[in-house]
């Protein structure tokens, strides 16, 4: 049987807390499923850069290059805002996403029954929400050329980015979308700003014509600024949401609120032949680091993803979302998702002690 090797990435602020609780949870789902594994930490973010002065260290490129999978906690501290553009953790995120040609962003963003109370919005417009944002990753706006800083005699520093996408790559996002749409319920709303921006009037246009190969799915568009309000009056109208890098960036973390807390999120990033990046869609959250008030399921549903899309070990990522789904019923919660008396507040390592709980009373 051959060995999965892992690269887990902890990163910064709360990274090291979640990647610990989560990688105890998967040692014992490996044990308990007969899995060979190896794990691999590596050095990535802000910790690469106080170590090595680079945020993406080439070792940790090629660790990663060579795994089956990479497992992100998350990256980024204000303390290293002042250090130039490339030299900062989210440039090393950037840098990893383009190596490693991961140019999709898979977020589903479901309800968890227990939690349903949990979003800011009322029952009844929560209750049904089962979408996935799929993102493009590596074109748009973030990787457009020119951009930079500079001075002019007239209107003093001038700062500019290029929003661009070729056909190539609005085809091949597209198709992920419309692929992923044949297992679910058949509807792709592709997300642009096509009456302003010419880069959007060539994205519809490519939607278009490769959504006519796909006869069985529902194609609609809509500007961004409209389905931003959509997301939030309507979120069941949506089952798969296609969009470009910098709006799915805006509008997934959108979705997330409505499942009660962004720490409950996973997503995965993928691309052609290359090992998945799989990692929560929240950020490093450093004001509460070491305090052990982090919410780790996001991170732990990342792990379930990983299983399932890139190890294909399907049995074993869906016994690890029952552990998650069976210690959120039993009133279980972080300080994020507290809405009612009745829950049961625990810190990070005890709502990961918690799912390692249901998982030894899964049969």
């Amino acid at each position: 049987m051959t060995s999965h090797k892992i690269v887990l990435l902890e990163g910064d602020g709360i990274g090291p807390e979640i990647t610990s609780i989560t990688r105890k949870i998967l040692e014992l789902l490996f044990k308990k499923h007969n899995i060979p594994i190896t794990f691999e930490e590596k050095a990535f973010g802000g910790k690469a850069i106080e170590n090595f002065g680079n945020p993406l260290p080439e070792e940790t490129l090629n660790a990663c290059k060579e795994s089956d999978a990479v497992l992100l906690a998350a990256i980024g501290d204000t303390k290293f805002d002042n250090l130039p553009r490339e030299s900062r953790p989210e440039t090393g995120l950037l840098k990893l996403r383009s190596e490693l040609k991961l140019f999709s962003n898979i977020r589903p963003v479901k309800i968890r029954e227990a939690l349903i109370e949990s979003s800011s919005l009322k029952k009844e417009i929560v209750k049904n929400v089962d979408l996935t944002v799929v993102r493009e990753l590596t074109g748009g706006i973030y990787f457009g050329q020119p951009k930079g800083r500079i001075n002019t005699k007239e209107g003093g520093e001038r700062a500019f980015n290029t929003m661009t996408y070729t056909s190539h790559e609005i085809d091949r996002i597209a198709e992920i979308a419309f692929d992923l749409a044949k297992t679910r319920r058949k509807k792709v709303c592709s997300i642009d700003k096509a009456n302003v921006l010419d880069v959007s009037q060539l994205w519809r246009e490519r939607v278009i014509e490769i959504g006519s190969k796909y006869k069985n799915i529902e194609l609609t568009h809509q500007y961004i600024d409209n389905a931003a309000m959509q997301l939030v009056r309507s979120p069941s109208q949506f089952d798969v949401i296609l969009t470009s890098n910098l709006f799915g960036d805006i509008i997934s973390d959108e979705a997330a609120m409505l499942t009660g807390s962004i720490g409950m999120l996973p997503s995965a990033s993928l691309g052609s032949g290359n090992p998945g990046l799989f990692e929560p869609v929240h950020g490093s959250a450093p004001d509460i680091a070491g305090e052990d008030k982090a919410n780790p399921i996001a991170m732990i549903l990342s792990a379930a993803m990983m299983l399932k899309i890139a190890l294909k070990e399907v049995e074993a990522a869906l016994d690890l979302e029952t552990a998650v789904d069976k210690a959120l019923a039993k009133g279980f919660r972080t300080i994020d998702l507290i809405s009612h008396p009745s829950h049961k507040p625990c810190g990070c390592n005890e709502m990961g002690e918690r799912v390692i709980q249901e998982l030894e009373a899964i049969k």
